[in-house]
Formats: structure tokens, C-alpha cells, sequence
């Protein structure tokens, strides 16, 4: 039974993302598979006055059970009214692979799913993203694609290498696709190793000249960047410190996600922050207190780091906080 996103209370990103262009920050895009993961979320978001994606990627979905996903999504639009602020919610496919797995996520309520085929050769990707455009503009569903290929290794997403998005291919793609927003390549990788870089060297920075260059070719068009945590350092040492093996584990530098938010790109994936944060709580509660089983006592204070993070983020990163009145 196909279940609009609008009775869920959902909306897709074209509103979003005028007001992200118009206002210069960008929307965060946080991803999520459990029930505390999206408690954070929706309350660090409510808090902090910021509108949300939801991301929700193909692994997570079939982790969490499609079903009971969609619910847990109805359910998070209704908290997010008993805590007296709403703000805009989209529920978002990351990284969709195929026509088949999108049309089954639109029709279970998704307001917006991302269509990746940038590993296939231009025109296969081209003619896979028209048709997905193509069935779900039909539903009022916006739609992402993807030119270029990010590296890492992140849920059922892997690349050994990077292409850099080619600024030449763009116009042309977002004409023949109908694309609603383009994810791009410009050095950000999936993961918590974005990076090779030893112990004391500096994080090359990313290619802010392919992005100027999009923008010219395509003024006031949402582009998307992925992989885009900044790999906490607190998180990582907390995390080794009780047991854990992070070796040289480097993201994008906050000052070069500031940038990015205040240009063209309007939305901001982040997914390895919130894991790291979340298995750094964890981490420390099985270390200090060994006697513990109640898993509220270990995934609560969990969760109480992952607002504090998420809200960081929207205020201080994104600039996204503040944007809801």
C-alpha cells in the first residue's frame, strides 16, 4: 500500500533548500538506524531551531525493518510537536542503487531519495537517475544524484578511489536528468578515515576550485556534499582510550565545512560523527562501570552526547540553527 509522505508529516527538500541558497547555510542531512540516534536528532534540531533530513540509508533500512522505519519516522514528527516546536522534517534515501529500491521507499513514505549511479559510465547514469526522477516528481518527491565518486568504506558504500566531480559534465546532467539537487566530489570520502595523513600532518584541503566552478555553471542550483563528518578528536581519543583502535582516524576540518555551508551547498551529510560519538559513550560506560547491563543506562548517556553534537553542528557548523522561527 503506497503511504503519501505528506500524511506522515514529512516534506521534501525543494523549500528547504531555496531558503538554505537565499540565506547562505546549509540543512543538515543526519543519518540514523536506531531509536535514540533519531530521539537526538529531532530534539537537537527542535532546540536549536534548525530544519532536518532524516537519512536513511539502504543497510539502515533493512537493519531497522522498512516498516517499523516509517514509523519510527511518523513517530518522531509527533515528539517533535509535544516538544513545541516544529521544524521541517524531510525522510531521506542515502545513496539509493537502484530504480526498484527508490520507487519502494516513495511509496512507503519517503519525501525525498537519492539516486547514486555515479559509478556507472555518464550515460548509464544519466538515463538511471531521468527514470527515477521521472516516477518520483509524479509523487511530489524530490530527487539526488550523484557526479564523481567519493572513497571509503561507509554501511553498503564502497570506493577505493575518488573522482573529483568534472564541472563540464554538470550542466548538462542536471538538464538531461531533472535532478533536484547534484552531490559532488571535491576530496570528502565516507567513513572515519577520510583522510591518509600521519600524526602531526595537515589534512589537504578540498577542492573549493571544482566547487566555484559548479556554481558558475550552475547559479543557484542545490549541490550536496558527502562524507562530510569532521571526525571528532574527543570522540576518537575517548573511544581508544577504553579499548578501542582508531588509528590516525581524520575528517574535514570544521573551518572547510563553514566555507562549503556558506556557498552553494545546501545540504551536509553527516553520519561517522554521530557513530563515533555514540560508540565513545558507550565505550565509557562498559570501561567505568562494569557491573552495568541496563542498556538505557549506557545508550541514554549516548544520547545525551549526540544532542549536544548535533546541536554543535547546526549552531556552529552548518549554520543552520536559528533558521526556523
Amino acid at each position: 500500500m503506497t503511504v503519501s509522505y505528506k500524511e506522515l508529516g514529512f516534506v521534501n527538500t525543494r523549500e528547504m533548500f531555496k531558503d538554505a541558497m537565499k540565506n547562505g547555510y546549509a540543512v543538515p542531512a543526519y543519518n540514523f538506524n536506531n531509536m535514540e540516534q533519531l530521539q537526538a536528532i529531532i530534539t537537537a534540531c527542535v532546540e536549536s531551531g534548525s530544519p532536518v533530513i532524516l537519512q536513511v540509508s539502504s543497510g539502515a533500512r533493512k537493519y531497522a525493518n522498512a516498516t517499523l522505519l516509517r514509523w519510527m519516522g511518523r513517530g518522531a514528527v509527533e515528539m517533535m510537536k509535544e516538544l513545541g516546536k516544529p521544524v521541517p522534517v524531510t525522510l531521506h534515501l542515502d545513496h539509493g542503487d537502484s530504480f526498484e529500491l527508490c520507487v519502494d521507499c516513495i511509496e512507503s513514505g519517503f519525501s525525498s531519495v537519492m539516486i547514486d549511479g555515479s559509478h556507472l559510465p555518464y550515460e548509464e547514469n544519466i538515463a538511471l537517475t531521468k527514470k527515477v526522477v521521472e516516477y518520483a516528481h509524479k509523487h511530489d518527491v524530490t530527487v539526488e544524484g550523484e557526479l564523481g565518486v567519493l572513497a571509503g568504506i561507509e554501511d553498503e558504500v564502497s570506493a577505493e578511489h575518488h573522482t573529483y566531480t568534472d564541472p563540464a559534465q554538470v550542466e548538462d546532467f542536471v538538464k538531461r536528468t531533472g535532478v533536484d539537487s547534484l552531490a559532488i566530489s571535491i576530496g570528502t570520502s565516507h567513513g572515519a578515515y577520510k583522510f591518509k595523513v600521519k600524526p602531526g600532518q595537515s589534512v589537504p584541503p578540498l577542492r573549493f576550485d571544482i566547487l566555484a566552478e559548479v556554481e558558475k555553471r550552475l547559479p543557484g542550483f542545490p549541490i550536496v556534499l558527502h562524507g562530510a563528518s569532521s571526525v571528532d578528536q574527543t570522540a576518537v581519543a575517548t573511544i581508544n582510550k577504553y579499548g578501542g583502535k582508531l588509528e590516525n582516524a581524520v575528517g574535514v576540518p570544521v573551518e572547510q565545512l563553514r566555507k562549503a555551508a556558506a556557498s552553494a551547498v545546501c545540504k551536509i551529510n553527516v553520519d561517522s560523527d554521530g557513530r563515533l560519538v555514540m560508540t565513545a559513550a558507550i565505550r565509557k560506560v562498559f570501561a567505568t562501570k562494569p557491573e552495568e547491563f541496563d542498556p538505557r543506562k549506557y545508550l541514554g548517556p549516548a544520547r545525551t552526547d549526540l544532542i549536544a553534537m548535533y546541536k554543535d553542528k547546526n549552531q556552529n557548523v552548518l549554520g543552520s540553527a536559528g533558521r526556523v522561527k
